[in-house]
């Protein structure tokens, strides 16, 4: 398995938060069947961030382009293969 960070950065803030409960409902999906590892929102109200664990790129890519935040626009999408290097997480 390969990790992907995301990056969520803000387009507009009137739809992040009518979005906010599709968005927090379809992580913690993801996360129950294992393909998040990590996620979270900028303190400075900027956006947020999503390591995705996935097989692929385009596996990532679906995994991203289909949160409600980037399905409405709510918020952009920038995605990154990541070499993780931690002692926290169990290696694949």
């Amino acid at each position: 398995m390969k990790y992907f960070a995301v990056f969520l950065p803000m387009k507009d803030q009137e739809k992040s938060q009518t979005y906010r409960p599709e968005h927090l409902a379809y992580l913690e999906k993801l996360r129950k069947e294992g393909k998040i590892i990590a996620n979270g929102r900028f303190t400075d109200g900027t956006g947020g961030l999503v390591i995705y664990k996935a097989a692929s790129l385009d596996e990532a890519k679906s995994y991203a382009e289909n949160d409600p935040y980037v399905l409405h626009g709510a918020r952009g999408c920038e995605i990154h293969e990541w070499e993780m290097v931690s002692d926290v997480f169990p290696k694949d």
